[in-house]
């Protein structure tokens, strides 16, 4: 790609748009995307307007939203050319971008829109945010029951075209009540003089529209559709959700969802060209509570002085020890956060996994015990009861923090990602100084 990003850039200079549309149109769609994601500023807004109508709408959906906003305002001067693009674009594609864009430059976009486009991009928008009804597309096909498979076909190649997938067609009555789907192998195998009532089963499966996303993902991975319909409560055809779509917001949610776990306020999605401002407001409020939370481990190791003035060697263990229990409650959250998010587990199982839990976090706080008490036996015999017991309690306690702390968030309707790492390493840290002193205390006699 480098070689051929300075091969287009030396054509650009030279100003041989001839040999530069040529060259372009020898690429495929994915890598004249990835040529125009890599250009310069300027360059790529030189090569977006060298491409087709129907090239440019394709390449443009490929491009991250940091891009596609940059190439927006270096065609804002060629007022036509921006507005074809923009009416081209799939309404569901269209509908992300405009989310993203500043209130006011969508206003902008959106008088550039034709009558009919603006009604779809102005009732797409209209939905919450993150509902169904913001990833839809209203191109799709739909025929009548009482239509013969001859007039099916006839009407499947005169509206296909602008459809985004024909792998399924939709059965609506008069009033566009979704009566059933059919996969285009059953009106291809079947024979002409059939009517589309004669196949139809109505074991279809339908979204609503102000679902959440999540709900798309799951029932796209229960069922396994490349396409599902959107309907509203009273069983009307509004749209259709394409599998590539939600692949999407399966890859935005993995993004949110990972981050959040590392004490992000909210996703970044490029961090390269993220302002220095926005990451620092989106890492500053976890560190800065967790730092106030850290006050507690230092004020519980200050109320044990004398226990540690009696045994400097514990020192020396401290640090393994609350780690060892913040690191197994990480692991704890991140398979219950997982989970939860796809539907593995409900909050309801809570209790169910508690004795599951224990039993594992007893196993293995059990083996670390008995590696640091080998440790203990050379660096400081005396303290090897103390540091194998701590071991153990704070392996089965940081566990227990890990796998509770996203039930309570899901139970308080948040996210249970922000159930993060360093939150339950934090808890886990308070919990481990004052179970490892509390133990060396009772076990010196103090």
């Amino acid at each position: 790609m480098v070689e051929i990003r300075r091969t287009f850039s030396d054509l650009i200079r030279r100003k041989e748009w001839r040999q530069l549309k040529k060259a372009l149109n020898d690429l495929d769609v994915v890598q004249i995307a990835g040529l125009i994601e890599e250009s310069p500023d300027e360059e790529d807004v030189i090569l977006m307007r060298l491409l087709s109508r129907e090239l440019s709408k394709e390449v443009f959906q490929l491009l991250p939203f940091s891009k596609q906003e940059q190439i927006i305002a270096g065609m804002a001067q060629y007022g036509q050319r921006l507005a074809n693009l923009l009416n081209d674009l799939e309404p569901d594609d269209r509908t992300a971008l405009f989310e993203e864009l500043p209130a006011k430059i969508t206003h902008a976009l959106m008088d550039l829109l034709t009558p009919g486009e603006r009604d779809i991009a102005i009732r797409l928008l209209g939905y919450p945010e993150e509902s169904i009804g913001r990833l839809m597309t209203t191109e799709y096909v739909a025929v009548k029951p009482t239509d013969t498979i001859e007039q099916a076909f006839a009407h499947i190649r005169k509206y296909g075209k602008d459809s985004e997938t024909l792998d399924v067609i939709y059965v609506v009555d008069d009033n566009w009540k979704l009566i059933d789907d059919l996969k285009i192998k059953a009106i291809l195998l079947a024979s002409p003089e059939q009517r589309i009532d004669e196949l139809l089963d109505q074991r279809f499966v339908a979204l609503n529209a102000f679902d959440d996303q999540e709900a798309a993902i799951r029932t796209f991975q229960d069922y396994d559709r490349v396409a599902l319909p959107v309907v509203n409560d009273d069983g009307t055809l509004l749209g259709i959700i394409t599998v590539d779509d939600i692949m999407d917001v399966v890859e935005e949610e993995s993004t949110e969802d990972f981050q959040k776990f590392g004490s992000f306020q909210r996703a970044i999605t490029d961090p390269l060209r993220a302002r220095v401002l926005s990451l620092y407001k989106n890492r500053l409020f976890w560190l800065l509570a967790l730092v106030f939370m850290n006050v507690f481990s230092g004020a519980a190791i200050s109320n044990f002085e004398h226990v540690i003035q009696s045994a400097v060697s514990l020192v020396f263990f401290l640090p393994l020890l609350i780690d060892s229990g913040g690191n197994a409650g990480a692991q704890s959250a991140t398979l219950m956060i997982r989970s939860l998010a796809v539907g593995e587990v409900r909050v309801s199982d809570w209790y169910k996994m508690i004795f599951k839990e224990i039993v594992v976090s007893l196993l293995l706080g059990a083996t670390l015990a008995v590696g640091v008490a080998l440790i203990a036996h050379f660096r400081a015999p005396e303290i090897v009861m103390v540091v194998s017991l701590t071991m153990v309690l704070i392996v089965i306690t940081g566990s227990l923090i890990g796998m509770l702390l996203p039930f309570a968030f899901t139970r308080l309707n948040l996210d249970p990602a922000t159930a993060s790492a360093p939150l339950i390493t934090s808890i886990a840290d308070i919990c481990g100084v004052i179970i490892y002193f509390s133990i060396a205390k009772w076990f010196f006699g103090f």
